[in-house]
């Protein structure tokens, strides 16, 4: 009997060399490390040494992060991860009104650089890889690391990491956008064009997939949007006078690992080939290290349920090996109880043992590429790039992802897929272990991580002492700098640097680029 894979796609009970019949190695696979990078990336993939390490983290005050951190590091995290909270990610200060209820509750609250300087206290910044999950108001806290780099003494040439950055799939699946696209791409310009010459080995965005995997998306939606966006950013940066292989290699993508081991692999080797050939035969990269998409992964917070938490130690086991399978080039396991609460020092410290005996007890690394040839998983390989670059085609003959997200194509598609999920669900037809099967008639206390509320007016407390001790004149000049450069089109981050030096809030700057640029409204708010 036939299934369906999670993109609707069939899976054959029985696949053999008929599979793979006219089918060409060269133009499929290639070599591992080279052109169309099916096979991964680099040469040598984990032969050489293992993916990186990364443990999304961070609640509460800069200080609590911070103690987080340092237990990471200590336990062998080899990259941090920073979760920010709502406000921070929508550019606003702990202490206004909309913030209320909302301070460091899903992430650090991070206000000045006041705060920057007591999160990454004591952790020497050019001796880490920091990934920041922020994206409209990405360039502000780029721009605060820097700054307390600086302070420590760390060459900007010398700092490594990854600004998610990606505005686009906030309008489209997640939507902590503050911006019109227009203005926000803009943005994203300026930024690439200020890691280059001032952060050059900084990862200047990462296009993401997995927020809207978290929305509803199959596999093959995923990254056929994911790859939409990238293109679009590519023309921004083209459109801007960037010549395609000074900015591209510093591209980066970010996916979901569901439980779905076959489909994963085939999709994270699909949308590999489907970047290599856009960024060779659209956009005329000559650079080889422009063609490779690499990516970070996250295992599927989405599939974790609050029923029989326990459980979700086994799924993510097998969406880390999905991904390592696949040839990402770093992860975050999530933890187990993330579906009740933020993880405890415990939770986060077994996901990360997780990726340790992922990498150092299982065989996995041992050879390059282990699904290569294997009838099954090339034949969904082929079948996801197919449904992906209809899909592709489909937005460009919108006239491209903002237009298509302005028609809200990307949207509806994905909710058409998670009503398709939630109706499996709720028939029995998709099996969730402790949801709809297998279930418990009492389930056992678990006695979450919580968030003290009093933070919220500590944070506050720290703005007032920081609006009393600064210079407010020069904050004001910075700000009115920062206002003329987003007027006409000088790179706004080298006055917003000077804003954040003189200890201007989040708050504060986002305020002044609203004032220019305006906030975006979706058409569907009406």
């Amino acid at each position: 009997m036939t299934r369906e894979s999670e993109s609707g796609l069939p899976i054959e009970p029985v696949y053999g060399p008929e599979a793979l019949q006219g089918w060409d190695p060269e133009e499929k696979l290639g070599e591992p490390g080279g052109y169309p990078f099916t096979r991964g990336v680099y040469p040598s993939m984990y032969t050489g040494r293992p993916w990186t390490m990364r443990q999304y983290a961070g609640f509460g005050t800069a200080t609590e992060s911070n103690a987080r951190y340092r237990q990471l590091i200590a336990h062998g995290t080899t990259g941090l991860s920073v979760a920010f909270d709502l406000p921070t990610q929508m550019g606003h200060d702990s202490d206004a009104p909309i913030a209320h209820g909302e301070v460091g509750k899903v992430g650090v609250a991070i206000d000045s650089v006041d705060d920057m300087r007591v999160l990454f206290g004591g952790i020497p910044l050019d001796q880490v890889s920091t990934s920041m999950t922020i994206n409209a108001p990405a360039a502000l806290l780029l721009l605060l690391y820097q700054l307390v780099a600086e302070e420590q003494g760390a060459g900007a040439d010398r700092l490594t990491g990854t600004i998610q950055n990606d505005v686009l799939k906030e309008y489209i699946a997640r939507g902590t956008y503050i911006f019109p696209p227009k203005p926000s791409l803009r943005l994203t310009a300026d930024i690439f064009k200020y890691c280059r010459a001032e952060i050059p080995r900084w990862n200047t965005i990462s296009i993401s997939g997995y927020h809207m995997a978290e929305a509803g998306a199959s596999p093959a939606q995923e990254i056929a949007f994911t790859l939409a966006d990238g293109i679009e950013y590519v023309r921004t940066a083209v459109a801007a006078g960037m010549d395609v292989d000074d900015f591209a290699p510093r591209l980066s993508f970010f996916f979901v690992a569901r439980t779905t081991i076959l489909e994963e692999v085939a999709k994270f080797r699909a949308a590999r080939r489907i970047w290599a050939k856009v960024m060779r035969d659209e956009f005329g990269a000559r650079n080889p290290k422009s063609l490779m998409l690499r990516f970070h992964t996250q295992t599927a917070g989405v599939q974790l349920t609050a029923q029989q938490p326990e459980v979700n130690l086994v799924r993510v086991a097998v969406q880390g090996l999905a991904a390592v399978l696949g040839g990402t080039q770093s992860l975050h396991t999530n933890s187990f109880d993330e579906a009740i609460a933020l993880p405890t020092d415990r939770s986060a410290r077994l996901a990360l043992r997780t990726q340790q005996v992922l990498a150092h007890e299982t065989d996995v690394t041992a050879t390059v590429d282990p699904f290569a040839g294997s009838y099954v998983v090339e034949t969904m390989t082929d079948d996801v790039e197919a449904a992906a670059l209809d899909l592709m085609r489909r937005v460009e003959d919108l006239g491209g992802a903002v237009a298509a997200i302005e028609h809200g194509f990307q949207k509806d598609e994905i909710e058409r897929n998670a009503y398709r999920i939630a109706q499996e669900t709720d028939s029995g037809e998709r099996v969730v272990v402790g949801v709809n099967r297998f279930r418990l008639d009492e389930e056992e206390p678990y006695e979450p991580l919580r968030v003290d509320p009093a933070i919220e007016a500590r944070q506050a407390e720290r703005l007032a002492r920081l609006r009393a001790e600064r210079d407010r004149a020069a904050v004001d000049a910075a700000l009115a700098a920062l206002k003329k450069a987003a007027e006409g089109e000088d790179n706004v981050l080298y006055p917003m640097k000077d804003a954040l030096k003189a200890r201007a809030t989040v708050g504060e700057v986002c305020n002044a680029l609203r004032e220019v640029w305006g906030t975006y409204v979706p058409s569907d708010a009406f």
